[in-house]
């Protein structure tokens, strides 16, 4: 955050490129036990940051919890999302929209073509361009919007910092993650944005998955964890390993932010100090790798493992990986 002096963190993934060291990329990591005691920190963790899309199981939480009715769970997940804007995706976030009596001109995420290449190339192909329903966020700002329907309050100040809505969810956020939000910024899709530290961040989604039946938290986690490619996308790396290791709750969020939590309550975070996404998915997947050994399900460790050894191209072939380094 602006003023924080800048830590040198500890190398988490080196890029190799036909047998030679090329680049790599430094971070901090939190994991915190069943208990919520920090078990293993990694660089600094304890510093506010922002969270990015990280945060959108706590803001689809906080919907829920005032007024947000969407009976099919695919749409809850969705709301949760940073979808690759995949016809289903489109389709949902229309949906959304509709219930509330509500149009795509609504939705106040820029414009934006989708993430999945396939469904970017069919969009062009049939002469589409950016618009806002097919912005990652616009899952997220359509729950936002018919929330607001719901509980009465204004539609076209909804990304506002002061509205109700953006109130409540910080009360939320503050509370799940045990720590008062230091910050607000503007997220990449124009809503506000909350900082936390890692381990509050951490902290958060070990409250979700460990909240009651019946809650908002635990109807939030169930949704992204049936349906994790409405969260994210048919061929993305966080629906893969959600999938690889049942009952986890997962949510990457922009410049090198993920944060999880598995079935048992064990949590973990990692930022990456240089925002890059490609160190991500490999270092999630070797935390992965160590802690799911105690876990009393069966977990598919081929998907970690295929994670964890991320290919570096050349020509279009494999020529080195990127390597998480965890010890």
């Amino acid at each position: 955050m602006s003023g924080q002096a800048r830590v040198a963190n500890p190398v988490l993934a080196e890029v190799i490129r036909s047998g030679r060291l090329e680049s790599w990329h430094r971070g901090s990591l939190v994991v915190l036990g069943a208990d919520g005691a920090v078990a293993v920190s990694a660089g600094v963790v304890d510093a506010a940051m922002y969270p990015r899309s990280s945060n959108k199981p706590m803001q689809a939480t906080a919907m829920l919890g005032y007024g947000l009715d969407l009976a099919d769970d695919r749409l809850l997940a969705l709301a949760a999302a940073s979808h690759s804007g995949e016809e289903f995706h489109i389709g949902g976030v229309r949906e959304i929209l509709a219930g509330a009596g509500l149009g795509e001109s609504d939705l106040q995420c820029p414009p934006d073509l989708p993430l999945d290449d396939e469904a970017k190339a069919d969009l062009l192909r049939v002469g589409g361009k950016r618009d806002r329903v097919h912005m990652n966020c616009s899952g997220k700002h359509a729950a936002m919007l018919a929330t607001c329907v719901a509980a009465g309050w204004p539609t076209v100040s909804y990304r506002d910092p002061a509205h109700p809505l953006q109130q409540r969810i910080k009360t939320t956020v503050e509370r799940l993650a045990a720590e008062p939000v230091t910050a607000i910024g503007v997220d990449g899709c124009g809503a506000p944005l909350m900082a936390l530290t890692l381990t509050g961040l951490a902290r958060a989604f070990a409250a979700i998955v460990r909240s009651p039946a019946g809650s908002a938290e635990l109807r939030v986690a169930d949704a992204m964890r049936g349906y994790p490619a409405w969260m994210s996308g048919s061929v993305r790396y966080e629906a893969a390993l959600m999938n690889a290791v049942p009952g986890m709750l997962m949510k990457p969020g922009a410049d090198g932010v993920c944060a999880f939590a598995l079935a048992d309550g064990r949590a973990a975070a990692v930022k990456i100090d240089d925002g890059a996404q490609r160190a991500v998915a490999p270092v999630m997947a070797a935390l992965l790798r160590v802690l799911v050994a105690e876990l009393d399900v069966e977990v598919d460790v081929d998907t970690l493992d295929e994670i964890i050894h991320a290919p570096v191209l050349g020509g279009g072939q494999p020529v080195g990986e990127i390597r998480p380094l965890l010890a």
